[in-house]
């Protein structure tokens, strides 16, 4: 007996256009591969307009036949994401991932006002705004938001992440109230949740938060590993495929979740 529909069908993003944002290294990068070996065309979308070129080449090389397009966009801008659907406005996204973020470990007391204000406008507000443009430009056919969340926002760990933590914690919330307020519309939106990932640029925040606060640090990522069940951090690929699975037919019925991809740090 043959399941309808086809496992292959249910998996796959053929047809559909993505919008990925922070799509220039780590996770972004890593769901722009995911979803072009899928069959989806792309938007990718980062500040580091180089960077984003490279993966957009990349993309061509996992599969020739989709069509990829690339913009520098600095999502702390509303002007500029503004201008980005205005680009796009023929054809919007069927599916939007919101992965770009600001990670910077700074001291709580250090942290200004235009600090704080820049992380959330990253983090948080263009969430918000890029949920906002998709829904307006889809709201007669529906479609798919995943954003990316942190466990800092469930279980805040590490020291000079407060900023990050809030930030992320509002991206969770935004997921469940437009899962709820938009789930009849046609809209599924969900979240990962993600935990220690082995990417470039945390490794170098990394070591930078050693050298700054030291003990404090290297003390904190020994309770971390001590805690985590799987022992390890994940990698990239890791989480851009429960991002997939978010995207695609095989996660139908699946709204308003917020799913750890942390290795059992959360459940520990």
């Amino acid at each position: 007996m043959r399941l309808q529909p086809p496992l292959a069908e249910l998996i796959s993003l053929k047809g559909r256009v993505s919008l990925i944002t922070g799509a220039a290294s780590g996770i972004g990068r890593a769901t722009a591969l995911r979803f072009a070996e899928a069959g989806s065309d792309l938007y990718l979308v980062d500040i580091n307009e180089e960077g984003v070129r490279r993966v957009s080449e990349e993309v061509k090389e996992v599969n020739p036949e989709v069509s990829v397009r690339y913009f520098r966009v600095d999502l702390s801008s509303p002007d500029e994401i503004r201008g980005l659907w205005e680009r796009i406005a023929s054809k919007p996204p069927d599916v939007l991932v919101n992965n770009a973020g600001i990670y910077v470990f700074k001291d709580f007391l250090e942290v200004t006002e235009d600090f704080l204000e820049k992380v959330i406008r990253v983090n948080l507000n263009s969430a918000f705004l890029m949920s906002q443009h998709m829904i307006r430009a889809r709201r007669e056919k529906g479609g798919v938001i995943v954003n990316v969340g942190s466990v800092e926002a469930i279980l805040p760990f590490a020291k000079g992440l407060v900023h990050y933590d809030i930030s992320k914690a509002g991206v969770l919330a935004l997921t469940r109230a437009l899962a709820r307020e938009y789930g009849r519309a046609g809209f599924r939106v969900n979240a990962v949740v993600p935990g220690g990932i082995r990417t470039a640029g945390v490794e170098r925040l990394k070591r930078e938060a050693i050298l700054k606060f030291r003990v404090d640090v290297i003390k904190s990522g020994m309770r971390y590993f001590a805690r985590l069940p799987m022992g390890r951090l994940g990698e990239p690929d890791e989480v851009a495929r429960v991002i997939l699975f978010l995207a695609s037919d095989l996660a139908s019925y699946v709204n308003g979740a917020l799913i750890p991809v942390d290795g059992g740090f959360l459940s520990a």
